[in-house]
């Protein structure tokens, strides 16, 4: 009877533990609501007003894991709100563990739409599946992305 009850403390231990996580996450539905919303920003305010803000990391373009990116079709980083460093460079190169292009697989899209890959989760470190929704404004993609 005790060994039960210690069981159940630990799996019901476990279970909290895994609802707090996800509720320090971001969703898919989310990141797609983010992406939409960001790609009406950048449309209505125009590129330097929009970027300056994808790149701030305390406001509405940045929620627990999510945050705005900015992709040109030459795979430069136009804005990025999660890791400022990619500002400005290419990430052409950049694949996942699969070999899958990131840029590729964003670039692709053609009008809005979501792009998976595997991708290294910078709170778990552990890699994971991501999901990033797209659209695309001009020439440019808006992505936020989300893991599953």
């Amino acid at each position: 009877m005790k060994a039960c009850t210690l069981i159940m403390l630990a799996l019901i231990i476990g279970l909290v533990g895994a609802t707090a996580l996800a509720g320090d996450r971001g969703t898919p539905d989310e990141a797609k609501a983010m992406a939409i919303k960001a790609a009406k920003y950048l449309k209505d305010v125009g590129p330097d007003k929009a970027f300056a803000a994808f790149d701030v990391k305390d406001n509405e373009w940045h929620d627990r894991d999510l945050y705005v990116y900015v992709l040109a079709p030459d795979a430069t980083v136009l804005a990025h709100g999660g890791i400022a460093g990619y500002i400005g460079k290419s990430i052409a190169s950049l694949k996942d563990v699969d070999g899958n292009s990131i840029a590729g697989l964003i670039n692709a899209i053609p009008d809005q739409g979501w792009a998976e890959y595997k991708w290294q989760n910078p709170v778990t470190k552990a890699i994971e599946l991501k999901t990033s929704y797209a659209v695309k404004v001009g020439d440019d993609h808006v992505v936020v992305g989300a893991y599953k």
